[in-house]
């Protein structure tokens, strides 16, 4: 009897998985997350500007008018008054009303899935949202600890009374409730909407960051050569980390926390949120303060992108 061996071939390996293209760049969403034609940027960026314009108008409408009604006091430029911390939230309000004007833009002019303008991941990233609110606070606690100690300029008020527990608490609630809206709504309008806009046309992120940031300085009003230059340093960091990072999470969590910050401790003192003061008016010491610890957040938005790549996380 012959004995047969039956040789069996091994079975061939299943086909190894696509490995998915790596996303585009954030700046360049606009142009390949959607329909692109030369004019479309210009379109979005004109309903944009328009459109916040508007709901401005609206909101002082309807709180003049209401106003009115309630036989409101007027400022000097006759203009109704509803306290600083009432003119206060109507500006913020005023302001996170651009979200979803940008959002809409994002779908009706170039067809793309509105949570393109948070990341390339088309969506809000609340995980490194979180992680880049762990650096941006305790760095936004020591520029005020920092600026605190500075000797105050000589127009300043010299001393301030303790607003009051009640006066102070709700306070914190209105703005620990509208800042995130309004700090989020201007950068989903500069580092979101304008660099990618610019993005359309320029392949170079730093053609695409430098416009928004001058853009942002100047939205601020003019008050102090320090504080203009200020302002643009900022949105140039921003935008970088904005590009870096392929979404708008590093920035958000710091403009936030920056606001928040120093607003809330401006509402522990009776008149503290009535003044008309913002970041451009910052004086050569404070921007001496603000800049390096700036960069030192960046550097530190750095590490961690560094390492989640390293380690392959999103």
């Amino acid at each position: 009897m012959t004995s047969e061996t039956t040789f069996h071939e091994a079975a061939p390996p299943p086909p190894a998985a696509p490995i998915p293209p790596p996303p585009a760049a954030y700046h360049r969403m606009g142009l390949v997350a959607g329909r692109h034609e030369w004019w479309r940027p210009v379109a979005g960026t004109g309903m944009v500007f328009g459109g916040a314009f508007l709901l401005m108008l609206v909101v002082i409408a309807v709180t003049e008018t209401a106003g009115v009604v309630l036989d409101r006091p007027v400022d000097a430029e006759g203009m109704v008054t509803w306290g600083g911390l009432g003119d206060l939230a109507l500006s913020l309000l005023a302001i996170a009303l651009a979200t979803p004007v940008v959002l809409l833009a994002a779908y009706a002019v170039q067809g793309r899935a509105p949570g393109t303008v948070a990341s390339v991941e088309g969506r809000l990233r609340w995980r490194r949202l979180a992680g880049c609110l762990a650096p941006a606070l305790p760095l936004a606690l020591l520029t005020m600890g920092i600026l605190a100690l500075l000797p105050s300029p000589p127009d300043g008020d010299g001393g301030s009374e303790w607003a009051g527990t009640s006066a102070f608490l709700t306070a914190l609630a209105v703005l620990w409730v509208l800042v995130p809206f309004q700090a989020a709504a201007e950068e989903y309008m500069f580092r979101g909407w304008l660099l990618q806009a610019v993005g359309s046309w320029f392949r170079s992120p730093w053609v695409a960051i430098a416009p928004q940031a001058v853009l942002f300085a100047a939205a601020h009003g003019w008050g102090t050569v320090w504080g203009f230059a200020d302002l643009v340093v900022f949105g140039l960091v921003t935008g970088w980390l904005t590009v870096r990072t392929g979404g708008l999470e590093a920035a958000i969590a710091l403009h936030v926390l920056n606001n928040l910050v120093s607003m809330s401790i401006a509402a522990a003192f009776a008149g503290g949120l009535d003044s008309d003061e913002t970041a451009a008016d910052m004086d050569a010491a404070a921007v001496a303060v603000d800049v390096p610890v700036l960069l030192l957040y960046a550097a530190a938005v750095l590490w961690m992108t560094r390492r989640r790549e390293r380690a392959g996380g999103g």
